[in-house]
């Protein structure tokens, strides 16, 4: 079991370092790398605090939007028959809407090609 904390939305991992005995954290589910370490969980609830703040601030500052974890909730508005026809599809495929939408946007997004949009 992963000991975790979350703040702002921003969730990090703990793990103990016996040979330097610290907490080591980091925040995870984004791609910017951000790390710290505390002595306590106190300690370590207080730095991951001031972690995230001074992370959101830095961007501010920087003229950039801070990376936030994605949910993994996900809410479309589309075309009525284009709803029929997923819904048809995943029946075809045997899982759930949920499950053929995350495997068809999982493949959109891993597969390189540009997707083509609409102007």
């Amino acid at each position: 079991m992963m000991n975790i904390m979350t703040y702002r939305g921003y969730t990090a991992s703990m793990e103990f370092d016996p040979e330097d005995k610290i907490i080591v954290g980091r925040v995870r589910d984004i791609e910017d790398i951000i790390t710290f370490h505390a002595e306590s969980v106190g300690e370590f609830e207080s730095i991951f605090h001031s972690t995230i703040d001074d992370y959101v601030t830095a961007c501010e500052q920087l003229g950039s939007v801070p990376e936030k974890p994605a949910s993994g909730r996900l809410m479309l508005r589309i075309a009525p028959t284009v709803h029929a026809a997923a819904l048809k599809a995943a029946a075809r495929s045997g899982s759930s809407l949920n499950k053929w939408a995350e495997h068809v946007l999982n493949a959109a997004s891993r597969s390189g090609r540009k997707i083509q949009t609409l102007p």
